[in-house]
């Protein structure tokens, strides 16, 4: 068993018989794997708690069978368990050097909030909300990301023609961008929603596009005090790229 998935069965069943009231697990939205790339012609995939995982790689497959050892103990042990799947929070750049050449890392970041990214203050605050209602809950599993503006109905046209509905429905974004010297990505190949853990766990995420561009208007930081506080620590101390120490 790779040792991440023995690490959380080993914290899983010591909360157990140390009644713990309540066990919150760090998952990730990447669990979801090949579902996230629809294929050309295909329209964009809306991805909920429903979308059944299809993981393409080691980090998808232990996350998942994490995922899977968390509901196993919460049945056999009572073991209240909410697992959070998180979209991006990180600070670092995109990791695609085609991304990397052709946007600036702010305003990759500005994009991702309609459909992929979220403010580690969200984060913070949707776990926080977990580990009080674990014990009303028992178990559920919920997306964390950035409120979507989209809807079902918009997913064709993601594919598309991304800025054409992104300039729809927020008819102050191509100015803002413009005077940036920014740009909408052309197309659009997925869409997290946090509808359900909305519902359940009463979370009120306030950084979503909408936000992000007032502030973007105003000259001022989109990000939240706490992710400037947090600032980028990188995850190696040799260069390996867009993760590196810096």
């Amino acid at each position: 068993m790779d040792t991440n998935v023995t690490g959380t069965l080993v914290l899983l069943e010591e909360a157990a018989a140390a009644g713990v009231g309540s066990f919150v697990f760090t998952s990730t939205t990447s669990a979801f794997g090949r579902v996230l790339t629809p294929r050309p012609g295909e329209p964009a995939a809306w991805v909920s708690e429903d979308t059944a995982a299809v993981p393409r790689n080691i980090y998808g497959v232990t996350k998942t069978a994490a995922e899977d050892v968390c509901e196993l103990i919460h049945t056999d042990h009572g073991l209240p368990v909410i697992i959070l799947r998180t979209a991006r929070f990180f600070p670092e750049p995109d990791d695609r050097d085609e991304i990397r050449a052709a946007y600036s890392d702010a305003n990759v970041k500005a994009n991702e909030y309609l459909y992929r990214r979220v403010d580690i203050q969200d984060v913070a605050d949707a776990h926080l909300l977990a580990m009080a209602r674990a014990a009303e809950i028992g178990f559920a599993k919920y997306i964390v990301s950035a409120t979507t503006p989209f809807t079902q109905g918009d997913l064709g046209e993601l594919r598309n023609d991304a800025p054409g509905i992104v300039g729809r429905l927020f008819p102050d974004q191509e100015a803002e961008y413009a005077r940036r010297g920014w740009a909408m990505f052309p197309q659009i190949d997925r869409v997290y929603v946090n509808a359900r853990a909305r519902a359940g766990l009463g979370w009120r995420p306030r950084y979503d596009f909408r936000h992000v561009l007032d502030l973007l208007k105003a000259d001022e930081d989109p990000r939240s005090p706490l992710a400037r506080a947090i600032g980028a620590k990188g995850y190696h101390t040799i260069s390996t790229g867009p993760y590196t120490v810096r």
